[in-house]
């Protein structure tokens, strides 16, 4: 069974802009719609939709890459984090963002495929096309 995924989206802004809004706790609060708790330096852990998911940045390259350990409510406590990388690369249209999540507990790849699109893509892509326009 998969336990991996990859996507990847485009949004109208620079990626130092992306990188910077997804570890400070402010912004990353604005653009999904629910508190988060982040830490901005390696080492530092975080927390979003209300402990739901947790975690700590493992690695961080300004504007271009963030690692970060990560996991739910919904892992067992057996269960190793999963792994999140997120990378910004310049496109014509902004900033493409891919965000693959490797090391999920078997059986909930789908489930955080679909969460990472329904509460992470669709609400960055409002947020920051709202962003973009003034």
């Amino acid at each position: 069974m998969k336990t991996s995924f990859k996507i990847s989206d485009i949004f109208p802004s620079a990626p130092e802009k992306l990188y910077r809004s997804w570890l400070s706790s402010k912004e990353h609060s604005a653009f999904t719609g629910s508190p988060a708790k982040i830490s901005s330096r390696a080492g530092g852990k975080f927390s979003a939709w209300d402990g739901y998911i947790s975690g700590a940045n493992v690695e961080l390259v300004k504007g271009k890459r963030i690692v970060q350990r990560w996991r739910t409510t919904e892992f067992e406590k057996t269960d190793p984090d999963s792994l999140v990388v997120i990378t910004f690369e310049t496109v014509k249209e902004g900033t493409r963002l891919t965000l693959t999540h490797t090391e999920i507990p078997k059986g909930q790849t789908s489930d955080y495929l679909q969460g990472w699109k329904d509460f992470y893509f669709t609400p960055m892509k409002r947020y920051f096309c709202k962003d973009s326009s003034q």
